[in-house]
């Protein structure tokens, strides 16, 4: 199957757009990868400038001869282009990169991704546009062999491309496109791209149920939301009487009406490896929820961090001077400027004010998952319990992510910061050991904690994010009395106070039966809420990964 995807892509870039290329790095993929050397991609990374993808202006050249002179970009040339760590691709180079597709440039693009957790892939905006998709982790090493790409037989199957008849097949796939729960409209257009190819691969000059089911499990099985389930047949259903058989003309496209949807549904099926749909669906709400990789938020910075393009500006305050960017911004004006001040001379270079670029970096603030876990009641000793797992399998996960967690745990007549934002998986589980439970619920007071905390945390430069774990019981006031309607009060208000910070929040009812009043103080927070009655650690850290973008 993926000799078979490589060998179509070749035949028809224009229509196909590209390949999603899921798999990590292993013997596997280098196989495919020699194999795609064939066809001469030109690589790119996700932080690539715009002036390499776009085209700029040639400095050396422009100096040299006092006009203006510009390179191509990868964009500006046709042919295939192969992006590596795909599943890093940011948002600006998503958008670059379909709208260079949508032109019909003669650009074809492999996505290499290379997602080990889910939540990971490539963008959407990307995934939409790529005809084929081919997940090389479904495959074992002994399953393979080495192959090569036959360029005379695409060369071949080019030729029959402009003659293939498409009518029947287009209305067909349209119609299953809808039976998977397929809203992009692009879809059936790339399906039928990669249908006519097939059909030319094989020699054919028209399309056939054979070219149907690879287009089919080629691009559309990883675009399905659902898989219909197909009624069974009744066990006396009556023979169906034959048909007569149809006459030449229009012959072919009556043999396609007559496919059965559930076949190509099937091949759509058969086409997933176990757990693959499910991954990409979890990829695609985590970035409809935000997207983030669990690095913190993004922001300006003068002095470190990954580049962004140079803006106009003036030195000094920490600002440093983009020399090569001031220069490309001076030299076209050079032959104008020496006409209008004959007594400078020629040898110099002309530069003003508005000339000068100052750098520009994108950095990255660190994280910090503050969770906030009700530790009062009878049930507190099973719920800390899973706590403690939850708050150890995140900082686990903060290794590769670059999150700091911290706990505040309430119980009695008052709350406590039993464990201050950290990544060392060591010294959390020796605060988290001792930790006691029961009491009564001063959620007014832990609530208070837990917005000192996170400002404290804003002061040293990190992002935070409170996770409250509770059943929304408070009965103890700021002051340590035992007024449940002065407690419901204070909670209200600092809840009120978290929402006016902008301070990202998700509440978790872990009661067994949900109470509105949890509800409300979480709506008073413009915070998420989850109801989890029955959580155990694994699921909560799911959950809070999904939740928080992480």
């Amino acid at each position: 199957m993926v000799e078979r995807a490589l060998s179509l892509l070749a035949i028809d870039p224009r229509g196909l757009r590209g390949l999603w290329l899921r798999g990590r790095a292993g013997p596997v993929r280098d196989r495919v990868l020699a194999a795609l050397a064939a066809l001469g991609p030109r690589k790119l990374h996700p932080f690539i400038t715009d002036e390499a993808l776009m085209g700029g202006l040639d400095l050396s050249a422009t100096l040299a001869s006092g006009a203006m002179h510009r390179h191509a970009g990868l964009l500006e040339t046709p042919g295939f282009l192969a992006l590596t760590m795909a599943e890093r691709c940011p948002p600006g180079l998503a958008v670059r990169l379909g709208q260079a597709l949508d032109q019909d440039a003669g650009l074809a693009l492999i996505a290499q991704d290379e997602a080990a957790e889910d939540g990971e892939g490539l963008p959407a905006a990307l995934a939409d546009r790529l005809g084929l998709f081919v997940d090389l982790d479904s495959f074992a090493w002994g399953e393979t062999d080495d192959f090569a790409l036959s360029l005379p037989l695409i060369a071949t199957a080019q030729a029959r491309l402009a003659h293939m008849a498409t009518d029947a097949a287009q209305a067909r796939l349209v119609r299953v496109a809808a039976d998977l729960g397929i809203a992009s409209l692009r879809a059936p257009l790339l399906a039928l791209a990669c249908a006519r190819a097939h059909a030319a691969w094989r020699g054919a000059g028209v399309i056939a149920e054979e070219d149907l089911e690879i287009a089919v499990a080629l691009c559309y099985a990883h675009k399905a939301r659902h898989f219909p389930e197909t009624a069974p047949e009744p066990e006396d259903a009556p023979p169906e009487p034959p048909q007569p058989p149809p006459e030449e003309e229009g012959a072919q496209n009556e043999s396609l009406q007559d496919i059965p949807e559930e076949m190509l549904i099937d091949a759509a099926r058969s086409a997933l490896p176990p757990g693959l749909l499910a991954q990409l669906q979890a990829a695609r709400v985590a970035r409809a929820m935000g997207g983030n990789s669990g690095a913190g938020a993004a922001r300006k910075s003068l002095r470190r961090g990954r580049p962004l393009p140079s803006r106009a500006g003036k030195p000094g305050a920490g600002a440093r001077v983009d020399v090569i960017a001031t220069l490309r911004q001076a030299a076209p004006w050079q032959k104008m400027r020496r006409a209008m001040m004959p007594g400078r001379g020629l040898d110099r270079l002309l530069l003003m004010p508005a000339d000068i670029r100052i750098k520009r970096y994108q950095d990255q603030t660190d994280r910090v998952l503050i969770f906030v876990v009700d530790a009062s009641g009878s049930a507190a000793l099973a719920r800390l319990a899973e706590a403690k797992g939850a708050v150890e399998l995140m900082l686990a996960e903060a290794y590769s992510a670059r999150d700091h967690v911290a706990l505040v745990a309430f119980r009695g007549h008052s709350a406590e910061l039993c464990l201050p934002p950290s990544r060392s998986l060591v010294q959390t589980k020796r605060r988290l050991a001792g930790l006691p439970g029961g009491g009564a619920t001063p959620l007014a007071h832990a609530l208070q904690i837990a917005l000192a905390t996170a400002e404290q945390a804003r002061g040293h430069g990190m992002a935070p994010t409170l996770a409250f774990l509770t059943d929304g019981r408070g009965n103890i006031a700021l002051d340590g009395s035992a007024n449940r309607a002065q407690a419901g009060a204070e909670a209200a208000q600092i809840a009120r106070a978290i929402a006016a910070r902008k301070i990202p929040a998700l509440v978790i009812d872990t009661s067994l039966r949900p109470k509105p009043q949890l509800a409300e103080l979480a709506a008073q927070m413009r915070a998420n809420m989850i109801t989890l009655p029955r959580a155990d650690a694994r699921t909560l850290s799911t959950t809070l990964s999904a939740a928080l973008g992480g």
